[in-house]
């Protein structure tokens, strides 16, 4: 009898659930949501044909034949669908951009990027399917992203929400290492979020601790920085004397100031590289470097190459002026100079951002797969929509959930693709009302 009695509360509250979902969208997104869900096997054969090509960043090839891939699904949405190349010396394969022009609700910008971090002959699988886990090169990031736009259209042009609707996508060849200049290889996504009203990127989801599935709002700007310490050089008897200290010890003072004395929430730097001798020299095209020096001689210089991470500009200014002071220190005999070089600006949290986010989750509770909380800044690196997201309303994180991107042990959830292309194609359907 109790058995019997649990079995009907547990149907119960399943006919409850579904009830609650049935009220929580009109009848176009039940639609959109049973598109989605009846086409899912299609979609993870996509995501496998994506993956099945190595796109690492500097494969331009193979980048392009991605891109050629996915080109045919937008051409069959019927956008307007257009290769942007690079200049050559660049060496980036380029970006795909698809359009489509109306005059109905909101202008979307939708991002993803096609190149991953696994170059040609990288140990890592492919693809490697394992039950409800794929694991392979970039199925997280982010190519289950891309298929997640694609699948969200799709179901959208299947029940007619797609006619007049003023969006575009841009997939970009080289988000995983951005070419330089940024005001080339960005240019073109910064034109068209100037003629947009809102950017949504489908970088991967992040579960929260407690489970929950999150936006991100806020990402953290990234810049460089080079120490240089120079030193009079000597015998090593004569070190903490008439020498001084040497350009070693001057560059461990320096930064072991920055870690005690350069403090605050959200802010970070890491010394990623250090050479120091009686001769350094280093490739900046490589990241490799070559050190000398013998043990009986103080060293004359050292170098540093580092990265520096922040939520908005004051604390950038902050953290420089107070690095700089204590790089002015100097012990005795040495000298030091730093330098510092932008190169992702911030993504503000603001309450456009705040909005879009809260659009987003209601999106999701309509359809039965909770709320949406936001991801604190510092918790992801940077990404695309950094370049725009001073001139938009944004969000990111609307991806595939995954773990151990970037590592041997990247994988994707597959029933996340279903789930986010569900709240992508009902928030770009309320978007675009």
């Amino acid at each position: 009898m109790r058995k019997m009695t649990g079995a009907l509360l547990a149907l119960a509250a399943l006919a409850c659930v579904q009830t609650a979902r049935a009220e929580g969208l009109d009848p176009t997104e039940q639609k959109i949501v049973a598109e989605i869900r009846a086409h899912a096997p299609q979609a993870l054969a996509l995501l496998e044909q994506s993956v099945l090509i190595n796109s690492g960043t500097m494969n331009t090839r193979g980048v392009r034949d991605v891109g050629a891939l996915f080109r045919k699904q937008f051409d069959e949405l019927g956008f307007t669908t257009r290769w942007i190349d690079l200049p050559p010396e660049m060496r980036r394969a380029g970006h795909l951009v698809a359009t489509r022009d109306g005059n109905r609700g909101k202008r979307l910008l939708l991002l993803g990027h096609l190149d991953t971090v696994f170059e040609p002959g990288s140990d890592v699988p492919m693809w490697q399917r394992d039950g409800d886990k794929v694991r392979g090169q970039g199925v997280s990031d982010m190519k289950g992203g891309d298929v997640i736009v694609i699948e969200a259209l799709r179901a959208l042009h299947r029940v007619g929400a797609l006619d007049g609707t003023r969006i575009a996508v841009m997939f970009t060849g080289d988000e995983e290492e951005a070419g330089n200049p940024k005001s080339v290889s960005r240019g073109d996504m910064v034109a068209l979020a100037k003629r947009s009203d809102v950017a949504l990127s489908f970088e991967g989801s992040i579960l929260d601790k407690n489970g929950q599935a999150t936006a991100t709002v806020g990402r953290r700007a990234t810049a460089t920085w080079e120490l240089e310490v120079k030193a009079r050089q000597g015998h090593s008897m004569a070190v903490f004397g008439a020498n001084g200290y040497g350009a070693v010890y001057e560059t461990a003072r320096i930064l072991d100031a920055f870690r005690q004395q350069v403090i605050e929430p959200g802010l970070t730097f890491n010394p990623g590289l250090i050479l120091g001798g009686t001769e350094v020299a280093f490739d900046g095209a490589t990241s490799r470097g070559t050190a000398f020096g013998k043990t009986n001689v103080i060293a004359n210089t050292a170098t540093v190459k580092a990265d520096l991470r922040y939520l908005d500009y004051p604390q950038r200014d902050r953290a420089q002026a107070r690095m700089r002071d204590i790089v002015a220190q100097n012990l005795p005999g040495t000298s030091a100079t730093i330098a510092f070089h932008e190169s992702y600006p911030p993504m503000a949290v603001t309450p456009g951002n705040l909005k879009v986010l809260d659009l987003y989750s209601r999106v999701s509770q309509d359809a039965g797969l909770g709320a949406i909380a936001p991801l604190p800044a510092e918790a992801r690196g940077a990404g695309d929509i950094q370049f725009v997201a001073p001139l938009l309303d944004s969000l990111d994180g609307l991806g595939a959930s995954g773990n151990g991107a970037h590592s041997p042990n990247e994988d994707l959830d597959v029933g996340s693709i279903e789930r986010s292309a569900v709240r992508a194609a009902l928030l770009i359907y309320r978007l675009t009302r």
